[in-house]
């Protein structure tokens, strides 16, 4: 903008944003007043540049001029933050994850880590929840009945998979994964969707055998395409179980060991997988 004359608040007059968005004033200002108007993403997207909004902010714009609004492309998470991982980790001793809407597993808790071993799942560089669900043997399966919870994720799955249609890192995904399981190639083309919420859940592990969970997602402000998942015992056997879990990990993996062995995964993941 050029120069001008000092001004007694900071920010941009509504005749400046119209400028600089390459917009008339009036068409902006029906914008603000929330009139109808003809706008299209690309303009409400160089609105949005010049106020410097992030995604809810973007998300509003759109609503007020009535227009459809997709979160950028190819922009997906794949990490959280200290104050998320603070969160699950004090769930404990209820089980957390924080997934993607691609079931990338982004953090996890001790709890979680000890029905599931999420170290196993990256050390062979496959950290999505999907794909290791789908591609393990049948008898390593956490899942005991994998023919009633696998197509209720892949239904979620494609609940989400309209907002990234033709993204290259999605397509490659879905692709790879039919490949790879026949099952999930047949589920994905059946096009169910739904959308996630609680779930009874039945699990098995190799020492306590079978739990029962109940699941419940909740979302993440300013992370809208991820979700906190967590797990309750759904009675008291399993609640047993669970801190039996814990014990044993806490007899063999001493605290100091087990942080020192978790950071190394993180470190080498987070090294392989830079975020975008």
């Amino acid at each position: 903008m050029p120069p001008g004359l000092r001004r007694r608040t900071p920010g941009l007059r509504r005749e400046e944003v119209a400028q600089l968005s390459g917009v008339g004033v009036t068409w902006y200002t029906w914008l603000e007043q929330g009139r109808p108007i003809n706008a299209s993403p690309q303009v409400l997207d160089a609105v949005a540049r010049t106020l410097r909004l992030d995604a809810p902010e973007r998300e509003h714009l759109y609503r007020l001029a009535e227009v459809p609004f997709a979160p950028d492309r190819e922009v997906l998470t794949r990490r959280v933050g200290p104050e998320v991982q603070g969160i699950i980790d004090a769930l404990h001793p209820l089980l957390a994850v924080v997934y993607n809407t691609r079931y990338d597993i982004l953090a996890t808790n001790a709890a979680y880590q000890d029905l599931f071993a999420v170290p196993e799942t990256l050390r062979i560089g496959l950290p999505n929840a999907l794909w290791t669900l789908f591609t393990v043997a049948e008898g390593d399966s956490p899942l005991v009945r994998p023919e009633q919870e696998l197509p209720l994720m892949v239904a979620t799955l494609r609940s989400a998979y309209g907002r990234h249609v033709g993204e290259p890192a999605w397509e490659d995904y879905i692709r790879a994964l039919s490949v790879a399981s026949p099952w999930f190639a047949e589920l994905w083309a059946s096009g169910e969707v739904v959308l996630p919420g609680p779930r009874v859940k039945t699990f098995r592990h190799a020492v306590v055998g079978e739990l029962r969970m109940t699941s419940q997602s909740l979302s993440i402000d300013g992370m809208p395409e991820c979700r906190i998942v967590v797990y309750t015992p759904e009675d008291e056997e399993s609640r047993e179980k669970v801190e039996l879990l814990r014990e044993r990990r806490e007899r063999l993996w001493p605290p100091a060991h087990e942080s020192e062995e978790e950071e190394e995964i993180v470190r080498r993941w987070n090294a392989e997988n830079p975020a975008p």
